[in-house]
């Protein structure tokens, strides 16, 4: 996972370094061990072994057979699901995980896994978990979900056929049409009050405090890019987010990836959410219908932008 800066919440512009200007202001390596760590807490039935490093906070954990989350931790954070985004590396033993949609994986020894937030996870077997995790959240287990949380409007992009055009141009020419297709969306975020999150390389997510808003720069970035010949599909989605360092997470997100992904090349698809809190008579939308979007237990009914 790449990280940017933290979301603004006041007003304030996110500020974007170069590779060069964000090592030169970290000044120094900085070298820890888990043997050595900076915090050790003691969970039932886990041992957790804590390192920060900047703003992230890197865990190893150790945990006894019979342990599951929503039997040993819900009590505690007051939430049925563990809500906390995990990368994690399981060394020894086994997990198995199960997301609120039912979704169901076994995870064994040097399986690196994502797990978004809303899932169940316990051990499998008798031998205990060793697991690191490398997000950075970590620190979050065991304690009551975040209240720092904010409603806002998701703009998420996606290069269509990212893969195949850059397999059909090369690797230098690609490098420069993504250099300026980024250059372009940044332009339009910035034109229309975005506040960039992240970018995986072929895509974009900011967040907007106007729904309107955020359409209209949806419209903006899906001209400019067919111009360069490079469609992206773009999903629209309001909820509430939670403020995580140089990100943000929460099941809003995830929902604007699944609206996203109904969409095609030059196809932006807004949710009915964010479709409510739009009046402006010269956005021309259609209705697509009831979705059941992957995690997302409600069906959503979503639109796509005609104009």
């Amino acid at each position: 996972m790449i990280a940017f800066p933290t979301p603004c919440t006041h007003g304030m512009a996110l500020t974007h370094r170069s590779p060069a200007a964000t090592l030169a202001a970290m000044g120094r390596i900085v070298r820890k061990n888990l043997d050595e760590p900076d915090e050790v807490r003691k969970l039932t039935l886990i041992d957790l072994d804590l390192l920060r490093i900047g703003s992230l906070a890197i865990g190893r954990g150790t945990v006894q057979p019979g342990w599951r989350w929503s039997t040993h931790m819900r009590k505690d954070t007051d939430e049925p699901l563990c809500q906390i985004h995990h990368v994690q590396l399981l060394l020894s033993g086994r997990f198995a995980v199960q997301m609120e949609d039912g979704e169901y994986a076994e995870i064994e020894p040097n399986d690196v896994f994502d797990v978004p937030p809303g899932h169940d996870v316990w051990v499998l077997g008798d031998e205990p978990v060793v697991v690191i995790d490398f997000l950075g959240n970590i620190e979050q287990l065991g304690r009551p979900a975040s209240h720092d949380r904010i409603v806002t409007t998701l703009l998420m992009t996606d290069i269509v056929d990212s893969t195949a055009t850059a397999g059909r141009v090369g690797d230098v020419t690609w490098k420069q049409t993504l250099g300026e297709h980024n250059r372009l969306v940044r332009s339009r975020l910035e034109r229309y009050l975005g506040q960039e999150v992240n970018t995986t390389g072929d895509g974009f997510l900011a967040m907007f405090s106007s729904a309107v808003g955020a359409i209209r720069c949806a419209a903006s970035i899906r001209d400019v890019t067919a111009e360069i010949g490079v469609p992206v599909r773009i999903g629209i989605h309001t909820g509430e987010v939670e403020l995580l360092p140089g990100d943000i997470g929460g099941v809003a997100v995830h929902a604007a990836a699944r609206v996203m992904a109904l969409g095609g090349a030059s196809e932006i698809i807004v949710s009915a959410t964010t479709r409510g809190l739009v009046h402006e008579r010269d956005l021309d939308f259609e209705s697509r219908g009831m979705q059941q979007l992957k995690g997302i237990p409600i069906p959503l009914e979503v639109f796509t932008l005609r104009n």
